[in-house]
């Protein structure tokens, strides 16, 4: 059965998906499902081109080499553990410029695919198997809706957020 990745604000929820199981798998879901969260805090997470660095979060990661006319890299972001306070605003710094690696500046998509693809694979991978496991094994049995605020699953579409649920349900489908 097909993994559902719907916004986390839709209304016609229950209506859409009656006998679904439905997890909510953003930063304000509930224990175990928390976890697939970007933002949560797993630690230990390694830093692409920084081989010396971890961070707590994937969007740590994010975060902290996304680069601003204003501002440059800011490493601080790796150590949150909160889930709160880790982004890093257009409102407040202008537009990014880019996310800086190996001393080169990233385009937003190219930053997508060599960074937070591989960032949050690794999480899922190294510390959340159990629960890409058990979303694997649910999956066989009933429908699965996983919710997300976005839904943008093609990592080539810059006009919306990636929706991480996506990646969750792409990383179920693989072996």
């Amino acid at each position: 059965m097909p993994v559902h990745v719907v916004s986390r604000r839709r209304t016609t929820l229950h209506r859409d998906f009656p006998d679904a199981l439905i997890l909510d798998v953003t930063s304000r879901a509930a224990e175990p499902w928390v976890r697939l969260s970007p933002f949560y805090p797993h630690g230990g997470i390694p830093v692409p081109g920084h081989p010396d660095r971890t961070s707590q979060s994937v969007e740590g990661v994010w975060q902290a080499l996304k680069v601003f006319t204003t501002e440059p890299e800011d490493f601080t972001k790796l150590d949150i553990t909160t889930m709160k306070g880790i982004k890093r605003t257009v409102r407040r710094l202008g537009p990014p410029l880019g996310h800086r690696l190996d001393g080169r500046l990233l385009g937003y998509g190219e930053a997508r695919r060599v960074l937070y693809l591989p960032t949050y694979r690794w999480m899922l991978d190294h510390r959340t198997p159990e629960l890409v496991d058990e979303l694997r094994e649910l999956d066989g049995r009933r429908t699965v809706v996983l919710l997300d605020y976005t839904t943008n699953g093609d990592v080539a579409d810059l006009s919306t957020p990636l929706s991480h649920a996506a990646l969750i349900a792409q990383r179920i489908r693989e072996p």
